[in-house]
């Protein structure tokens, strides 16, 4: 007999036949009704057993958490909540397992002990829904990719170069932690190391994404990336996972089109084929809602922010004209920005962009043409010379979850760049050869996948939709 899913066994119509099921008992009732999940759904599948049949011993050792294999036939439910369940003709308990000492039980726990517990957290609701719909964005973001005719780049993991310039980088190193060799001004001889050099976990596979876009044309990367970043907010992580795409011959209006459509794309994929994790998500929030004081209560459920975002066309406003906006708004006069916008060139907040969206556009926003102080050294500089052709995609209730900009591809534009904040000719000679050999535009963008994950779930805090987050002081797992 086939061995079938509980998603399968709760989607189908016919009853009255034989099936063969595993998974872990979420509940046991009266010694009768067994509440089984194996994960492939967020609901469970009742399994009723007459207790006569089976052996007291057995009976047991059916607790919370413990992996059962459960043959039987499906018929329709004499209970309400469900359509069929399950009479168990043959029972199986799988392995060991401790009532004692389990540590996920029947009850609500918070979201710090299940992070303390994150082997085992994914046997809760909560979770299996957020990791099923990272699952589902994953395959939604390559299938995006591949339908489009991207080719997807897997960028190194190690590299020599900081695409940020931020400086905030894990070094990767197998020299003598103790006794590394020195050069003659005294500091660590990196010559004498693995690679001959300075390498570090990088922070962005976006400079090494151009390289292939500049001869396949349209590209992406899908992998990890790693910021050594001493942050502790709910935003912040040490690992993460980015989408890059980077196309050549596309400008900035071109970058925007095509960061609009994907993020479309990917969340009806979301609403279409999750909508029962969604539906759950949702409740939760809601649920969550009631117990907060009006005014920080969310004024969108989760399933209508989604909607917000696939049913509005994306408001596309120069950084110059957002912060007139801004400054003339009334939160901002009567000072109730935390951070009040004053001079042009201020580097917005997650409130400021929240306003824009939430309140004066009503509509997701797309800003462009960011001051070039506070952007990075590849972003195309203005013919004003004081901006660059950068652009952030602003969400509601999360902010910007998307940043791009068409690259400089000027090769002394881009050299004058990199030496105004230092960065050596030498340590980039690569990138500066795509300026001088068939130089085109070309322009792309970088999506944390974390926050896009938090924007779809409704989750709060980043280290709640990554399997095993790695944070300050955090490496367990």
């Amino acid at each position: 007999m086939k061995l079938r899913t509980i998603s399968e066994l709760l989607s189908q119509d016919f009853v009255s036949s034989e099936v063969d099921i595993k998974g872990w008992v979420r509940t046991f009732r009266a010694n009768r009704f067994i509440a089984l999940n194996d994960g492939s759904t967020i609901n469970n599948i009742q399994c009723v057993v007459d207790f006569e049949t089976f052996d007291e011993a057995l009976l047991k050792r059916i607790t919370t958490g413990a992996a059962i294999h459960i043959k039987g036939d499906l018929v329709e439910s004499q209970g309400k909540g469900q359509n069929v369940e399950i009479q168990v003709k043959e029972l199986k308990v799988l392995g060991d397992s401790d009532p004692e000492t389990y540590p996920i039980q029947p009850k609500k726990h918070s979201f710090e002990f299940l992070r303390e517990n994150a082997h085992l957290r994914t046997r809760t609701n909560t979770f299996s829904a957020v990791m099923r719909l990272r699952s589902s964005l994953s395959f939604a973001i390559h299938k995006y990719f591949n339908e489009n005719g991207f080719y997807y780049v897997h960028t190194p993991i190690i590299t020599g170069s900081d695409a940020e310039g931020a400086g905030e980088m894990f070094r990767v190193t197998n020299l003598n932690a103790e006794k590394p060799p020195l050069n003659q001004e005294g500091d660590v001889d990196y010559s004498k190391d693995f690679f001959g050099k300075e390498t570090n976990l990088t922070v962005s596979g976006q400079l090494e994404a151009e390289t292939y876009a500049m001869s396949l044309g349209k590209v992406y990367t899908f992998g990890p990336t790693f910021r050594a970043e001493n942050s502790n907010t709910s935003r912040h992580l040490a690992e993460f996972w980015m989408i890059e795409p980077e196309v050549a011959f596309m400008d900035l209006a071109g970058n925007m089109d095509l960061a609009e459509d994907f993020m479309k794309f990917v969340i009806k994929y979301i609403l279409k084929n999750n909508h029962e994790d969604l539906e759950f998500l949702d409740a939760r929030l809601q649920d969550e809602d009631k117990a907060k004081p009006q005014a920080e209560r969310n004024e969108m459920t989760l399933i209508e922010k989604l909607h917000f975002v696939t049913e509005n066309n994306f408001k596309r406003v120069s950084y110059t004209e957002a912060i007139d906006i801004l400054r003339d708004s009334t939160p901002n006069k009567k000072k109730k920005f935390k951070y009040i916008i004053k001079d042009w060139g201020t580097d917005l907040q997650s409130e400021h962009e929240r306003f824009l969206v939430e309140k004066h556009f009503k509509c997701p926003v797309i800003l462009f043409d960011y001051p070039a102080n506070i952007k990075a050294f590849y972003m195309r500089l203005n013919d004003d010379g004081k901006t660059v052709r950068a652009m952030d995609i602003l969400f509601p209730g999360i902010g910007e979850i998307v940043g791009g900009a068409q690259r400089e591809e000027r090769l002394e534009v881009l050299k004058q760049r990199m030496a105004a904040i230092n960065i050596p000719e030498e340590d980039l000679w690569w990138y500066l050869d795509l300026r001088k050999f068939g130089t085109a535009v070309h322009a792309g963008f970088g999506l944390g996948f974390e926050r896009l994950v938090m924007f779809a779930t409704g989750m709060s805090n980043i280290r709640d939709v990554i399997p095993f987050p790695r944070t300050p002081q955090n490496a367990e797992f």
